[in-house]
């Protein structure tokens, strides 16, 4: 078990309730130092009440919350300036820059090297956009632009809600690289996320929430060692004798169906993916392509019951603050 010491961040019976509705239910994190760390739940498990009470946007009823081995509690609003995070909608002044917004950002928290502008727009891919205004920056533009402004005072912890959210393939990839090489330069980025696949090949660590309360954490590689599947496309006309065959084994699934045939999914280790194959062959029926793998959808719906992944808000600013500029949405309640 990881000690206190190497913990980047902890919460220990976390509780918030709005009237009568529990949206947390004594939520324990464990969120080592120095990895991607990925927070995970369907639609209306806490996931962004999470957030909003570890950057103080919200008060806890009940628990306990450690940022960077130290409490954080009521009134520490001040402690978030060592504390990077994007929570809700990222609200700029469509008429300055994207240099421009980072410099009045700069102004409402700690002292930032005028340097450090330039240092980070070039770490989220902005430094030939700097100049221009920000009315004319993508989605994903004022995405990277976000967590540029949440690293500011260069914390050791990033907090992002959603930061692949609305960003078409090439702009999550981006955002990809950015967040693993902050966690290479020894930062934790803490990322609540509704997307499994990108979770799956971003984060070093997955915390699984539901109904308020984690059913599951730790590395993804321990996680996802029992969760293994190999899938078997074969003939459709075959399908059915396939698949009686295969649940002697293991459990066995129906698939998608392509180019008349189908594919089954048996839960097994992916290193059986030749004793799957040797069975078909057996019985004369055989397979036109095999994958194997492991599969943290599986994992996923298998501890939260089946409820799909979601978001539950948008995504801002938070530990420096900029006053709200035309296009502002504000924080959400």
């Amino acid at each position: 078990m990881t000690s206190t010491a190497d913990l980047a961040l902890t919460t220990r019976g976390l509780r918030k309730s709005y009237g009568k509705r529990l949206a947390l239910d004594g939520l324990d994190l464990s969120v080592p130092s120095g990895v991607v760390y990925g927070f995970l739940g369907p639609n209306g498990a806490g996931k962004t009440t999470t957030m909003r009470l570890l950057t103080g946007l919200l008060h806890p009823d009940s628990g306990s919350i450690e940022l960077l081995g130290r409490p954080f509690k009521r009134g520490d609003r001040k402690r978030l300036f060592s504390v990077g995070a994007l929570v809700e909608s990222p609200s700029f002044y469509p008429y300055l820059s994207g240099r421009q917004n980072l410099s009045a950002l700069a102004a409402t928290g700690a002292p930032v090297p005028d340097g450090r502008l330039d240092e980070l727009l070039e770490l989220v891919g902005l430094r030939e956009r700097r100049k221009d205004k920000v009315s004319g920056y993508s989605l994903g533009m004022k995405q990277r632009l976000g967590i540029a402004g949440a690293l500011l005072s260069d914390p050791k912890l990033l907090l992002l809600d959603e930061p692949a959210n609305g960003l078409d393939p090439a702009g999550i990839v981006a955002m990809r690289e950015t967040l693993r090489r902050l966690a290479a330069a020894g930062k934790t980025v803490f990322v609540s996320s509704h997307l499994l696949a990108e979770v799956r090949v971003l984060a070093d660590v997955v915390g699984i929430i539901t109904a308020g309360r984690l059913v599951r954490e730790g590395t993804l590689d321990s996680l996802l060692q029992d969760q293994g599947l190999v899938r078997a496309r074969v003939p459709r006309a075959q399908v059915a004798v396939a698949r009686r065959l295969l649940e002697r084994v293991a459990k066995t699934d129906g698939d998608s169906t392509t180019e008349g045939d189908s594919w089954l999914a048996v839960h097994v280790e992916p290193n059986r993916a030749g004793e799957i194959n040797r069975l078909l062959a057996e019985a004369g029926i055989y397979a036109s392509a095999l994958e194997s793998g492991t599969d943290l959808e599986m994992l996923f719906l298998e501890l939260t019951g089946g409820g799909a992944p979601s978001s539950e808000g948008t995504f801002g600013v938070a530990g420096a603050s900029v006053a709200p500029g035309p296009d502002s949405q504000g924080p959400a309640a």
